[in-house]
């Protein structure tokens, strides 16, 4: 398939549906691993599903009623895993696609957690401070019955933060009776947060990207790079990668993208959006369309952004010869086939974004012990379970001769279905 205008309208909505897209690559790898199809069932679907209607008091006197989700996709390695998001965006399938990826990226970094997601349909840029912490308590309690440290663990994710995990935190909390910091992480450090862990998701997309260079053979300082997304994933990394020796190219906000071929000064890109809320005006620098940027010339391509981004639309425009993934389903599974037949290193969004949860995973057994860890000790166990994930996945793909992405899903799929194994079905 070289161009998407040859799929029908239904095939463009099945591509775009992200609980299919990571069902191809769990039937891809469940078909090498001959799972049988009664377990199949078992790992394919979310053990539980919740939805909640919440009426919010607004501002200006009004009730308005929104709608949240948490899917808890599987619990056989631990208590569930997973951030929250707030957007417009928001719904069923994509809750349900995020929270297997969850449990895929959990398991292939070899973390004893399960996966879950959850979100709320709202737009967080048209809600006031006040507004926002009477939606985030309202839909604590909402899930309550089904969190919990041993149970199900949030973390931020698109449009929640520190400030997010502290309101969950601090509403669990009242209701328990006792502080109970291990109910999130992403907090901040005075209530239990882990040093490292803002900057983890995008130092392990560093910590990937020299990983895969190994691969290909090139240097950082030889390597143009495109990132898409300037928040916690994709901007801290291009500050990390700019500090590396990496020449970023294009950096790109909500707005727009800015892209200079010589190379962006990204310490100062960094400044100039924290002082004007956007990157667009930013000297010394050319404006693009998101949709452009993603087909400028360059050899290392990171969408840490949002899903489905590279497309059967636009695959065959990619001129990136490596992919890192720094957000969850950027590529679609038809185009990430189209890449691979192209000769396309892609280092899967399950492997390359997982530093977020392993540093997750490092602030609530902090949380859990009462003793917390400096920032090095943070890095450099981060950076340790990052690369022995990485060789694990390269020698998966090498053995069975399939790309990073599907030895990911074989590494992965492969430890959960052993642990069911070993538990068996409770009667």
């Amino acid at each position: 398939m070289s161009s998407g205008a040859t799929l029908s309208d239904a095939q463009l909505r099945d591509e775009y549906n992200p609980f299919l897209s990571m069902a191809k690559g769990f039937d891809q790898a469940a078909d090498i691993l001959g799972l049988d199809e009664g377990l199949r069932e078992v790992l394919r679907q979310p053990e539980r599903e919740l939805k909640v209607a919440m009426p919010i008091l607004m501002d200006d006197g009004t009730v308005k009623v929104f709608t949240g989700y948490r899917v808890q996709h599987n619990f056989l390695r631990g208590p569930c895993k997973g951030g929250i998001r707030f957007s417009p965006d928001v719904n069923l399938d994509e809750v349900r696609a995020l929270s297997a990826w969850m449990t895929w990226k959990c398991s292939v970094v070899n973390l004893p957690f399960g996966g879950a997601k959850g979100g709320v349909i709202c737009d967080p840029r048209e809600l006031s401070q006040g507004e926002l912490e009477r939606l985030t308590r309202r839909y604590t309690v909402a899930i309550m019955d089904i969190l919990g440290p041993d149970r199900d663990v949030p973390a931020p994710d698109m449009n929640t933060g520190e400030q997010t995990m502290a309101w969950i935190m601090d509403t669990y909390s009242m209701h328990v009776r006792r502080t109970t910091t291990a109910i999130v992480t992403g907090k901040p450090l005075a209530l239990g947060g882990s040093r490292g862990r803002r900057e983890a998701t995008g130092r392990g997309v560093m910590i990937a990207a020299n990983k895969a260079l190994q691969l290909t053979g090139d240097r950082p300082e030889d390597t143009r790079v495109i990132v898409q997304g300037a928040g916690n994933v994709g901007g801290v990394a291009a500050l990390l990668m700019h500090r590396e020796g990496y020449k970023v190219t294009s950096i790109s906000d909500m707005y727009g993208a800015i892209h200079n071929e010589t190379g962006l000064d990204m310490p100062a890109v960094m400044a100039w959006m924290r002082d004007h809320g956007r990157l667009t005006g930013f000297p010394d620098a050319a404006e693009v369309s998101h949709s452009d940027q993603l087909e400028l010339d360059c050899d290392l391509l990171i969408p840490a952004a949002t899903e489905n981004q590279i497309t059967s639309l636009n695959a065959d425009r990619i001129k990136a010869k490596l992919i890192v993934e720094g957000a969850n389903g950027p590529t679609t599974a038809i185009a990430s086939s189209m890449l691979h037949d192209r000769g396309v290193v892609i280092v899967p969004d399950i492997l390359a974004n997982a530093g977020g949860v392993t540093v997750s995973y490092f602030e609530w057994v902090q949380d859990r012990m009462g003793y917390f860890w400096t920032e090095e000790i943070v890095n450099s166990r981060l950076e340790q379970i990052m690369i022995d994930a990485f060789n694990e996945v390269v020698k998966t793909a090498e053995e069975h001769k399939v790309s990073l992405r599907t030895a990911a899903y074989i590494l992965s799929i492969d430890r959960v279905a052993s642990v069911y194994r070993l538990r068996g079905i409770f009667a």
